[in-house]
C-alpha cells in the first residue's frame, strides 16, 4: 500500500509477520526479487502469530494494532526507520469472493494503520501454491523432484490442498513444509520468481502492493 510521510534517513528496516519462519522466508525472497529499489534496507522477523483473515471489526483492528506496534517496535530495536510491514497468512481456501472480502477488509485495516508501506500477502491456499508457479526451482532445490505435467501452468489459487499434492508426487526426499525456503531462494538465484508459470490471484495482488512501494537508495 502507499507510504506515508517522507523519506527519513539511515538504513530502513522492513519487517515480515506470519504464521511460521518458513513462509517468512519465503516472503522475504519475493519481497527482494519485487521491490522496485530494496536499496540497503534489512528484513527481519516478529514472531507474532498471526490470526488476521477470521477478525472483522474493533477485534480486527485491535490485532492489527497490536502487530503494528510490534513491528515498529522492531525497526526502533534494529535502530533503523520502520519503511515496510508485510503479514502473511494462509487462506486454506481459493481465489474465490471469501478471498477478495477477506483480503480487502484486512489489507485496509493494516494500510490504514501502518505509517510505512504495507502488504497483506494472503495466500491461497498456502505457500506451497505460491511455490508451484515456479516448477523448475523444485529440481534446482532436488535434482531428483520434478513436477508433473498436471501441476504446471495451472491457476494454484484455485488448486486444492497444494501442499499435499506435492506430498503425495515428491518422495525422494520427502517433500516438507520446511523446504519450502530452499525452493524460493533456488528460485530467485535462477531468476525464477520474476517468470511465474501459471497464476495464483493471491500471488498478483501481492506483487501489486509490492509494487507501490517507495523506492529507496
Amino acid at each position: 500500500m502507499n507510504r506515508r510521510g517522507a523519506e527519513r534517513p539511515g538504513r530502513g528496516v522492513i519487517v515480515l509477520a506470519g504464521e511460521d519462519e518458513n513462509d517468512c522466508k519465503i516472503l522475504a525472497e519475493i519481497i527482494r526479487a519485487h521491490h522496485p529499489g530494496l536499496g540497503n534496507s534489512r528484513i527481519v522477523r516478529i514472531n507474532d502469530p498471526v490470526r488476521l483473515k477470521k477478525k472483522r471489526g474493533g477485534d480486527l483492528e485491535s490485532s492489527v494494532r497490536t502487530l503494528v506496534g510490534k513491528a515498529k517496535g522492531k525497526a526502533l530495536q534494529q535502530k533503523g526507520p520502520l519503511v515496510a510491514f508485510a503479514v502473511h497468512e494462509d487462506l486454506d481456501g481459493y481465489t474465490d469472493d471469501r478471498y477478495l472480502a477477506v483480503r480487502k477488509t484486512v489489507a485496509a485495516e493494516l494500510d490504514r494503520q501502518c505509517p510505512a508501506d504495507s502488504a497483506y500477502a494472503l495466500a491461497a491456499w498456502e505457500s506451497e501454491g505460491w511455490l508451484l508457479l515456479f516448477p523448475e526451482a523444485f529440481r534446482h532445490a532436488h535434482p531428483k523432484w520434478k513436477i508433473p505435467a498436471q501441476l504446471r501452468g495451472k491457476d494454484t489459487g484455485l488448486m486444492n490442498d497444494p501442499k499435499g499434492k506435492l506430498k503425495r508426487e515428491l518422495k525422494s526426499p520427502p517433500f516438507r513444509e520446511s523446504e519450502g525456503p530452499l525452493i524460493a531462494q533456488e528460485a530467485a538465484k535462477h531468476g525464477l520468481l520474476t517468470a511465474p508459470v501459471g497464476q495464483n490471484r493471491s500471488h498478483a495482488d501481492l506483487l501489486a502492493d509490492l509494487g507501490r512501494w517507495t523506492a529507496r537508495r
